[in-house]
């Protein structure tokens, strides 16, 4: 009963998580960050759609491949030719590789919050890149940065509640590198025709440098997403409902069940006894 409503939930999950392949076709070329026309999308997107649906599944042997067959149907269902075989195919591993990391975090949701935290970093900084004014890049930037952090917080206690709070401190120090990966990659996609040495020497340079303004301008916003997160968490693990108690496995079994062998004769009905006339003493008996 449980795939009844989680397969079509995970589709949903693909198709909006993903992007959808109606998005990725209505984009107009140039606003991506890697050399492949909407690659970035393909990738990202089916990755994190993939990881959502695999999510709510919870199987591995179940996910990949409900994932497979919703990303290459609506492949085919916008229009997109099956000729752009680099395309296709890597979108149906982005989905897989994600649908596989969100089955395994149906068991500990600090997985399925790692494994979003590239996708989540990526989206953090893309809307606000067209504005001119630094105070409302601050702003939304700061605020996106915070909010996807919060929710990555949030996913992370989702499973195991506040015993997965140990994870929130390598969450965040990854979420920050993230944003190091999503600028390392920006500049190689850049950097077409330069040798692959000082190609490689920018990417590192950019990868160390994009965190010091990121935490000098957003780390007011990051606090802001923690002392989020907290309520979150709080309020979801006050809307379960409380555990059930432990079963009693003498339950289906009779109170004679919990003794012992040795305390049996409790229950046995005592025999009745006989009263025996007094045997006369011997003293009478000689006389």
């Amino acid at each position: 009963m449980r795939y009844l409503w989680s397969i079509p939930a995970a589709v949903v999950a693909w198709f909006v998580g993903g992007f959808s392949a109606t998005y990725l076709k209505g984009l107009p070329d140039g606003t991506t960050y890697f050399v492949p026309p909407r690659i970035d999308l393909v990738v990202l997107g089916g990755f994190a759609g993939g990881v959502l649906a695999g999510l709510l599944i919870g199987r591995i042997r179940i996910a990949v491949p409900v994932v497979l067959v919703v990303a290459a149907g609506l492949w085919w269902l916008t229009g997109n030719s099956f000729g752009q075989r680099d395309l296709l195919i890597t979108l149906l591993v982005a989905s897989a590789v994600g649908g596989f990391f969100g089955a395994l975090g149906a068991r500990s949701t600090v997985v399925a919050a790692f494994a979003l935290a590239l996708p989540v970093a990526w989206t953090a900084l893309r809307p606000a890149e067209q504005l001119a004014n630094w105070q409302w890049l601050w702003q939304l930037n700061g605020l996106l940065v915070g909010a996807g952090l919060a929710i990555l917080l949030y996913i992370a206690c989702w499973k195991r509640g506040w015993r997965s709070v140990g994870s929130w401190i390598p969450l965040t120090g990854f979420y920050l590198a993230c944003f190091g990966i999503v600028a390392s990659v920006r500049l190689v996609s850049q950097s077409t025709g330069k040798p692959m040495d000082a190609v490689g020497d920018a990417s590192t340079e950019a990868f160390f440098q994009s965190f010091e303004p990121l935490l000098r301008e957003y780390w007011p916003w990051m606090v802001v997403g923690v002392l989020l997160a907290i309520p979150m968490v709080a309020l979801k693990l006050r809307a379960l409902p409380p555990p059930p108690p432990p079963p009693d496995p003498y339950a289906d079994r009779s109170n004679d069940a919990v003794l012992s062998d040795d305390l049996d004769w409790i229950d046995q009905q005592e025999p009745r006894r006989r009263l025996l006339s007094r045997r006369p003493s011997v003293q009478s008996a000689q006389e």
